[in-house]
């Protein structure tokens, strides 16, 4: 269970933040159109890479070496300190969302949200790289339940956007909230950097 939980804190960790994607769910929440079909999208979709990251890591387990596992310890360690300092700078940011008036048929829709989530590479470094990466060196049954903890915070963080969004867009834009919100990432993402540090110098 404790693996379920690590995995739900690190995926809602790395998915809570206001981008792009997010703010075309909200958008359509607000609207109250094609909602899931797009939380689906987006649920699926981190679920397909989440674990395409942990079987990628695991098929790369055969090969990895004492300088490769290392290699990949400093890359994820170099990826938790850009990923802190951003949310750090995102303490003194303030977040702006500007809804667009579009109306869009079903097909359109479905690329548009296809497009938010499979051409930004932050999707491939937070899913596939630091996902798998992280969890490399779990047993095969605590990958799995890291893996399903971390889609359940996408398909939770999706849809509640999504069918809550009337009520969640007054707090997106309120600096408070994302200053607390950012605190509770900045927190959390720190213990997984020193239990990374820890790995490395294991290494050593």
């Amino acid at each position: 269970m404790s693996f379920l939980l690590l995995g739900f804190f690190t995926g809602i960790s790395l998915i809570l933040a206001i981008g792009a994607q997010n703010i075309f769910v909200i958008e359509q929440g607000l609207k109250k159109k094609y909602v899931f079909i797009v939380c689906l999208i987006c649920s699926l979709s981190d679920f397909i890479l989440i674990f395409l990251g942990i079987f990628l890591f695991e098929y790369l387990k055969i090969y990895f070496t004492k300088n490769v596992e290392l290699t990949f310890n400093i890359l994820l360690f170099i990826f938790l300190i850009y990923f802190i300092y951003n949310k750090v700078i995102s303490l003194y940011k303030k977040n702006n969302i500007n809804f667009e008036d579009e109306n869009l048929n079903f097909k359109s829709i479905v690329i548009k949200t296809l497009g938010f989530t499979y051409l930004n590479p932050h999707v491939y470094s937070d899913t596939v790289f630091f996902l798998g990466n992280f969890s490399k060196n779990f047993l095969i049954a605590n990958k799995y339940l890291f893996g399903f903890g971390a889609s359940i915070a996408s398909f939770l963080f999706f849809f509640g956007l999504g069918y809550l969004s009337t009520y969640l867009s007054k707090y997106a834009q309120n600096e408070k909230t994302w200053r607390y919100i950012n605190l509770f990432i900045i927190a959390f993402m720190s213990v997984l950097t020193i239990y990374i540090i820890k790995e490395t110098l294991f290494l050593l």
